[in-house]
C-alpha cells in the first residue's frame, strides 16, 4: 500500500515538547524501533511529513523535532550556534520527549551535520547514523573542477542551488509547495536564524568528526541523491572516505529526493535499517566512490 500524501496525518501527529523552557514542535508516529529524523536547512519536519509517514507505514516509530531557529523553535544562544551546540540540544530534546536508550538518528542536509555531531559527541544515544545528502564533507569544486575548501564556496552558489532544487520539488508536486512554503515561513519568522544556519551548513567541514565515528565502528549508512547540486559530489566523496567506505545507497534524484519521492525514501531507509540485501544493479559504475554503493531505482 502506498501512503497518500493527503492521509499523512493518519500516520504523523504533531506535539509540543519543552526544551530549555521553550516550546518545540515535533512530529511523532508509529510503533517499533525509534528513528529520530533531523530536517534540512530552512525547513521543518512538516515539510517531510509524507517521507516520515512512509517510514512509519513500514513499521518504525519516527520522532522529528523542529531544530532551533527553524519551524518556530527558538534559536540557540549565540555561543551554542555550532554543530556541537545543536547536537547537545538534540539530546535535551530527546530527554524532554521521553526517548530513552540509543536510537537511529537520520539527518538530511543541515540535519545530517547535526546528526553527525550527535553521533560523535553522544555515542551512547545513537545506535546507528544515517546521513541523507548531508553537509560536512568540507570540499567544494568550482565549475573548473578545482577542489577547494568548502568555506570558499560563495553564498550565491549555495543558496542559488538550494532555491533551484526547492523550486523543482514544488513543480514536481504541483499542488503542494512544501520546501518553498516552509522556507518562506521560516525566513519571515526569523530571517537571521535562516541566514546563520545556512552559513553553518554552507561552510560545514566535519571530516574529523566523521573519522572519529569510523574509528568507533558505529554503523553508518549514507543515502545520496545522485543529481544533488547543493552538496558537491566532492563533498560526498570526502564523507565516504572519512567514514572508511560506509554502507552507501545511491538513488536517482536531487538534494530533495526524499521530498520528491517519499515512497522511495521509506523503502530505501527501512531496507537499510533492516539490513536487507537488495542487490540492486549499479547503473553508474563511474560514480561508485564507495565500494559498497548500490543504486536504487
Amino acid at each position: 500500500m502506498t501512503v497518500d500524501a493527503r492521509r499523512t496525518d493518519e500516520f504523523i501527529e504533531w506535539r509540543t515538547a519543552v526544551v530549555d523552557s521553550r516550546p518545540v514542535d515535533f512530529g511523532v508516529g508509529g510503533h517499533g524501533e525509534t528513528v529520530v529524523f533531523l530536517h534540512g536547512w530552512g525547513l521543518s519536519p512538516r515539510a517531510y511529513r509524507s517521507a516520515l509517514a512512509a517510514v512509519v507505514h513500514r513499521g518504525y516509530r519516527v520522532i522529528a523535532p523542529a531544530l532551533p531557529g527553524l519551524g518556530g523553535t527558538a534559536e540557540l544562544d549565540r555561543a551554542d550556534r555550532t554543530f556541537e551546540g545543536y547536537a547537545a540540544w538534540v539530546t535535551r530534546f530527546l530527554d524532554a520527549a521521553g526517548v530513552a536508550g540509543p536510537v537511529t538518528v537520520v539527518g538530511h542536509s543541515f540535519g545530517g551535520g547535526v546528526a553527525t555531531m550527535v553521533a560523535r559527541d553522544f555515542p551512547t544515544r545513537v545506535s546507528r547514523l544515517v546521513l541523507v545528502n548531508a553537509v560536512g564533507g568540507g570540499i567544494w569544486s568550482s565549475s573548473g573542477g578545482q577542489e577547494r575548501s568548502i568555506r570558499e564556496r560563495p553564498w550565491w552558489s549555495w543558496c542559488g542551488s538550494a532555491m533551484v532544487e526547492a523550486a523543482e520539488t514544488a513543480h514536481t508536486h504541483r499542488i503542494t509547495q512544501f520546501p518553498l512554503d516552509e522556507f518562506a515561513f521560516n525566513a519571515l519568522r526569523n530571517v537571521g536564524a535562516v541566514w546563520r544556519t545556512g552559513n553553518l551548513a554552507r561552510t560545514a567541514d566535519l571530516i574529523d568528526a566523521l573519522e572519529e565515528i569510523a574509528v568507533r565502528a558505529m554503523p553508518v549508512v549514507v543515502l545520496w541523491g545522485a543529481g544533488d547540486r547543493v552538496i558537491p559530489r566532492a563533498s560526498f566523496d570526502a564523507v565516504c572516505a572519512a567514514l572508511h567506505d560506509p554502507e552507501v545507497r545511491e538513488v536517482r534524484g536531487n538534494h530533495n529526493w526524499l521530498l520528491d519521492d517519499a515512497e522511495l525514501f521509506g523503502q530505501v531507509l527501512t531496507e537499510e535499517l533492516a539490513g536487507r540485501d537488495v542487490n540492486a544493479p549499479v547503473l553508474f559504475p563511474s560514480l561508485a566512490s564507495c565500494s559498497t554503493m548500490r543504486i536504487a531505482q
